[in-house]
């Protein structure tokens, strides 16, 4: 019997659990897995849990990808998606805050598929695929910080740019 091969178990989780092997636009696929990852965090509705369970991705993104970076050769390697995953939580960050400030919780994950909801997650996904393909400033510039920070941290500015679009947009309607 061998043993589990770590390393390959690192840079599969790395490659979004196999979605960044995406024939094409694997960044994109990734995206999507990290939306599934962003409505799980909402399921127990706790304010502390999502905060923790999204930086714990950060962390664990940064660390992975810069594993996967060293065990693959490549830098950012195209393949690798955890840094799309971590960021889909952050991207929503301005739109929970509005949310909760409305109603003294978190929706539940049902929330975004109710009404034109559902268009808003689809427009707060395409934002970031948007930021995070264009990298605006200062996006571009975090890649150039070494191993899992770059390939993480460009992802999570793109997520801040994210929501700052939402506020400029959702200024003029009722969310």
């Amino acid at each position: 019997m061998q043993g589990i091969d770590f390393k390959k178990v690192q840079v599969w989780i790395a490659q979004g659990f196999g979605s960044g092997w995406a024939p094409f636009a694997p960044g994109t696929f990734g995206a999507l897995v990290g939306v599934g990852w962003f409505l799980l965090l909402l399921v127990p509705g706790s304010v502390p849990f999502f905060v923790l369970g999204a930086a714990a991705t950060v962390a664990a993104s940064v660390w992975l990808c810069g594993v996967a970076e060293r065990e693959l050769g490549e830098t950012d390697p195209g393949s690798v998606v955890l840094d799309e995953i971590c960021a889909m939580p952050i991207c929503h960050a301005a739109w929970l805050w509005k949310l909760y400030q409305q109603n003294g919780a978190l929706p539940s994950p049902s929330y975004f598929f109710q009404g034109s909801n559902w268009w808003i997650l689809a427009g707060v996904y395409a934002a970031f695929r948007f930021c995070d393909i264009a990298k605006p400033w200062p996006v571009y510039q975090s890649q150039s910080l070494p191993g899992g920070w770059g390939i993480t941290v460009d992802d999570v500015l793109a997520a801040v740019q994210v929501n700052l679009l939402f506020l400029v947009f959702s200024a003029g309607l009722r969310l």
